[in-house]
């Protein structure tokens, strides 16, 4: 009998701490005792970009009253810290030093400087806002976008339009929970049929091959619920025939959620053909 592949255990999508991230927990350097003790090959730290102004703070931020320049003055702190857990484990894994992303005006410009500032390996980019709205905060911010945009069917186009513009300006290697936008919407597998949201799908699956980039098949949508990771799965399997590479990604918050959701995703990638030799994100992939 063949002997089967065993892929690595990677994420390219991971390492949100309570250090310096309020909606997690635990110290980076804990989570990073944990990745190596579940004997992950490789996995990138993708803290959250700051703000570059006050209005575009998570509701978190916002309420404890920490400044953009004050987060601002935090990530310069995250990236030394990040560093030095890059080498003092170089031994034990490979940590690669990166940022997510945020889509809203001035924010692409501010993360090509801040990935050039801080000699970034990769950027994973991510929309969270549409029109400036953060709808993935909570329901009502979601309501909130969907009322900015018109209606949801506008605010799915609208996203994957901002989506599109991101991609362009900023070619980030790994491409971050490519259909967030059906956070809070339950009948979400109809509404990315539609004809009008799915051409846009298509057009930015097409954009992501031609650029090399990589989706982020992020499975952190499991733990809090949902029925399957981001991406869904139709849409996993047009990007699959369209030979695009595919990253797990944990999008841990704490300790106790590290790794979750990685073996489970790795299966339904196999599953559906995918050979899980893993392309490393950073600047010095083979």
């Amino acid at each position: 009998m063949a002997d089967t592949y065993s892929p690595v255990r990677v994420s390219a999508h991971g390492g949100h701490s309570g250090q310096f991230c309020l909606h997690a927990s635990d110290d980076l350097e804990s989570m990073v005792q944990e990745y190596i003790r579940q004997g992950f090959a490789w996995f990138g730290i993708t803290e959250h970009m700051p703000p570059l102004q006050d209005q575009y703070r998570y509701a978190d931020e916002s309420e404890a009253g920490i400044s953009s320049a004050a987060l601002q003055e935090q990530f310069e702190l995250y990236v030394k810290t990040v560093k030095h857990l890059q080498q003092r484990y170089s031994s034990r894994i490979t940590i690669l030093v990166g940022m997510e992303a945020e889509c809203y005006p001035g924010s692409l410009e501010y993360a090509l400087k801040l990935q050039q500032r801080y000699a970034l390996d990769y950027i994973v980019g991510s929309v969270h806002h549409v029109r400036g709205v953060n709808f993935d905060f909570s329901p009502a911010e979601y309501v909130r976008a969907t009322e900015v945009c018109g209606d949801i069917d506008a605010l799915y186009r609208t996203y994957f339009d901002e989506q599109y513009e991101m991609l362009q300006r900023l070619k980030p290697a790994v491409v971050g929970h490519f259909d967030l936008i059906r956070l809070y919407d339950p009948d979400y597998p109809r509404r990315l049929a539609t004809p009008g949201v799915m051409q846009r799908i298509e057009r930015n699956l097409a954009y992501i091959r031609e650029k090399h980039l990589c989706l982020d098949l992020n499975m952190r949508a499991l733990l809090k619920g949902a029925a399957e990771p981001y991406i869904s799965r139709p849409i996993l399997e047009k990007a699959l025939a369209l030979g695009i590479d595919i990253l797990p990604g944990d999008d841990s918050h704490s300790v106790s959620s590290v790794g979750s959701g990685i073996d489970a995703g790795t299966a339904l990638l196999q599953e559906l053909g995918y050979g899980c030799v893993w392309k490393r994100p950073d600047r010095h992939q083979a």
